[in-house]
């Protein structure tokens, strides 16, 4: 008997591999071998495989061995997915299909006792490494046939059972309802949020004209932001409109989430591709797993990923467990995490705008700027919360402000001059442009990505903002990594004024070291933006 051939992916995080399904069925002792590095949820295939065969009333080979190869055979697999593969295999070389049939296709799906298909996780980034090795046409469960035509140029096959994927490649009459079958590309619904963050708008925010610019320079820039102040300031409010201000996603971009999505098992493919910026707030008794992702058996996006190109807010990030707080540090730098376990090394990208909120003290109370502190937090209990506010992963962000509660007459001036968010998406949509002008050949998209050695060498400051720069790092008021960081954001502060020319100078540095230092931004900046003098 020849020996048949289909194909799969395993996946690594968001990474995909092509994986090679060879099947082999020869006289010999009665067994089935599954090879190649499998998991148990993969080897259990051997059972549901031939149950779904005999009761698909297809002939399976019960008098001969039957081996399964999955290749490369180095690479660990895992998943149930890799089921509709091998059953088409393990049919091709027994003689009941056409083996020529299966070339050029990829197969996803978990088969059941008798023989139906259950959707799997993972379907979007599958069908991109499939098309990365040139194939283009897959078979996928029919609930998920929408996710898998979002990929450009490829077209799907929405089946409901192993008979009815054997009808479709073999061009006999179905067996049950015809499948989905659709060129990608077309009428795509778009995501646009939950209605929560529909309805509000940076027009809602009364005063704060410091906070505001602050909030535009971080959404410009992609540059992560911590809002400290008292209880009801205003920050979480801040945090939550800051998606509002962000442009719509590259297609890339665009992809790339929603195939992080398809990993973590929440895409909804009826909504079509993500467009929009996510936003999410989780609670600060979330676990280290959910936050920067991981599990047991195959990894999952955690709350990092799943907003990659939008925003997290932290809120009462003091509040949050130790482990997560430090677990930070690598995506904050790199833009990406990283998940090891076993025998398991999973990268996942995570190039999110970070948003850490923290009112100064536990109870919230601690008020010395108005001359009446009522805080109630013992000492111990207020270093502890204070020192998770400082150290390696504050250093890595780049924006802090103090928000203040509202004075009275701010409250009631109903004739105050307050932008929308369109108005300051413009702007920001206008700063984004000129960047990926300038990071065009680099894989690059924002200034808070590049890297400081690529910014002394390719786009430095002017000489004399560049004396002042290295001037705070001798003096001990940055660090190096605090100066990266704030060579990004006169970058950005430069960016956003339409009238600025050249590389960033003094009053764009002077901008971006009150920003980076918390310290209050002058009227002109926040009034006129104009920082290229």
């Amino acid at each position: 008997m020849p020996v048949a051939t289909a194909r799969t992916v395993s996946l690594d995080g968001a990474v995909g591999h092509l994986v090679t399904i060879q099947a082999d069925v020869s006289p010999g002792q009665v067994r089935v071998d599954l090879v190649g590095r499998v998991d148990q949820a993969l080897g259990e295939a051997r059972d549901r495989v031939r149950m779904a065969i005999i009761n698909s009333e297809l002939d399976w080979p019960a008098t001969k061995r039957v081996t399964v190869l999955l290749s490369p055979a180095d690479l660990h697999k895992r998943g149930t997915h890799h089921d509709l593969g091998i059953a088409l295999a393990v049919l091709a070389a027994e003689g009941s299909i056409a083996p020529e049939l299966l070339a050029h296709c990829l197969f996803v799906g978990e088969l059941t006792l008798d023989g139906s298909l259950r959707s799997v996780r993972g379907v979007l980034p599958m069908v991109l490494t499939a098309r990365e090795h040139g194939i283009t046409t897959v078979v996928v469960p029919e609930p998920q046939a929408e996710e898998a035509m979002m990929v450009p140029g490829t077209t799907v096959f929405g089946v409901r059972s192993l008979a009815q994927a054997i009808a479709v490649l073999s061009g006999q009459p179905l067996p049950e309802a015809p499948p989905v079958v659709r060129s990608a590309g077309a009428n795509l619904l778009h995501w646009r949020g939950s209605s929560r963050h529909e309805d509000v708008d940076l027009a809602d925010v009364l005063g704060m004209d410091d906070a505001r610019y602050a909030l535009e320079v971080a959404a410009a820039g992609g540059h992560h932001l911590m809002l400290s102040g008292p209880k009801g300031a205003g920050k979480t409010t801040l945090a939550e409109r800051i998606p509002t201000i962000l442009p719509d996603l590259a297609p890339e971009e665009s992809l790339e989430l929603t195939a992080i999505h398809s990993l973590a098992g929440v895409l909804d493919p009826g909504a079509g591709m993500i467009v929009r910026p996510p936003y999410s707030a989780p609670h600060h008794d979330a676990s280290k797993t959910s936050i920067v992702g991981g599990g047991s058996g195959q990894v999952r996006p955690g709350e990092l990923s799943r907003t990659h190109a939008g925003v997290l807010l932290l809120d009462e990030f003091p509040l949050f467990r130790r482990d997560v707080i430090e677990a930070l540090r690598e995506p904050l730098e790199n833009g990406e995490i990283t998940v090891a376990r076993a025998e398991e090394l999973v990268t996942l990208p995570a190039r999110t705008i970070l948003v850490v909120a923290a009112n100064p003290c536990p109870c919230g109370e601690h008020r010395p700027d108005v001359g009446k502190d009522t805080c109630r937090c013992k000492p111990v209990a207020l270093r502890e919360y204070r020192s998770r506010l400082t150290g390696p992963v504050a250093d890595r962000i780049d924006i802090t402000r103090h928000v203040q509660p509202l004075s009275p007459h701010q409250r009631v001036d109903r004739f105050a001059a307050r932008e929308d968010s369109a108005t300051v998406r413009a702007r920001v949509e206008a700063a984004r442009a000129r960047q990926a002008e300038r990071y065009a050949d680099t894989g690059w998209r924002l200034n808070a990505h590049a890297t400081g050695v690529a910014l002394r060498d390719r786009w430095p400051l002017t000489a004399s903002a560049t004396r002042t720069l290295d001037e705070h790092v001798v003096k001990g008021a940055l660090t190096n990594r605090g100066a990266v960081r704030v060579h990004r954001l006169a970058w950005t502060v430069h960016d956003l004024d339409p009238s600025s020319t050249g590389a960033p100078g003094p009053a764009a540095l002077d901008v971006a070291l009150r920003l980076r230092q918390g310290r209050p931004l002058l009227d002109s900046t926040v009034r006129g933006r104009a920082c290229s003098a």
